[in-house]
């Protein structure tokens, strides 16, 4: 935990007005610093931090930041729109903290869970053709993307040029025109599911024989290869399997919580 965090933190729980014990380590305008005030939390430092503070640093923290809150409430800055939204994101994180916070710290991810959440996403990678769609296209501008996709479709279908060829003179990605149209290893999470879906779908070294429509606009796609899970990113693979098992801790507890409260949307508002 960086110094700047401690400093936060600190913020979270130091006393504003005067206390009642003897020894005050120091004075701040209308609040008191103590002594066993100081050494608690001067002690949760040096257990958390890296490279704590010397106790006159520690010190002139606290009474800065005693300072600040004392000039905030001066300037009734608890009452400014951002203060506020800020404060409701911290109560609901704190409420979250208390709630399921050890059922989350609890979760394990084990090479079975791992296996088998690759076999539904495994890492692909395809090379593509994109036709852009103009933004806020009309149907007239997006039809005319559509036929020509279609129209480079079929020669890809029926060309003897390498499909890296037909990327070069039709793509309109200039990311990837001058590399074959390849967007390199892609998982579920990090490319439009339209995409993933339809390459999910395809034998390795095949093109798709219709067009994948997704908001970049028309994709002539080809399968390169899957990545075999004993080759996959290990790494990045326990962080999503992970995060699906915190969602499932969170949707229990909302689905849970839900039933006590009484809940109406307007979903005409939403369109």
């Amino acid at each position: 935990m960086n110094f700047l965090k401690i400093s936060v933190l600190i913020s979270l729980g130091m006393a504003v007005s005067a206390t009642s014990f003897a020894n005050v380590i120091a004075t701040v305008g209308k609040a008191q610093i103590t002594e066993k005030e100081f050494k608690t939390r001067y002690a949760k430092v040096l257990k958390e931090a890296v490279h704590p503070p010397t106790k006159e640093a520690y010190l002139e923290d606290m009474i800065r930041l005693e300072i600040g809150l004392q000039e905030a409430e001066k300037n009734n800055i608890k009452n400014d729109p951002v203060v506020k939204d800020r404060y409701r994101q911290l109560l609901y994180a704190a409420q979250i903290e208390k709630a399921i916070g050890k059922r989350v710290e609890k979760i394990k991810i084990t090479e079975k869970d791992m296996k088998k959440h690759y076999r539904n996403s495994p890492e692909l990678r395809t090379s593509h053709i994109l036709i852009q769609i103009p933004p806020n296209a009309t149907a007239s501008q997006k039809k005319e993307a559509r036929d020509r996709a279609n129209k480079i479709l079929k020669e890809v279908l029926t060309s003897k040029k390498s499909f890296a060829e037909l990327v070069a003179l039709y793509s309109d990605d200039q990311s990837t025109k001058r590399n074959g149209g390849d967007i390199g290893w892609q998982s579920r999470l990090t490319i439009v599911p339209e995409y993933y879906n339809a390459a999910y779908a395809m034998k390795s070294g095949t093109t798709r024989r219709s067009l994948v429509e997704t908001k970049f606009g028309y994709h002539i796609i080809k399968l390169v290869d899957r990545n075999p899970y004993e080759k996959a990113n290990k790494r990045h693979l326990r962080q999503v399997v992970f995060d699906e098992k915190r969602n499932e801790v969170f949707n229990d507890y909302f689905a849970s919580l839900k039933k006590r409260y009484k809940i109406q949307i307007n979903k005409g508002l939403l369109k």
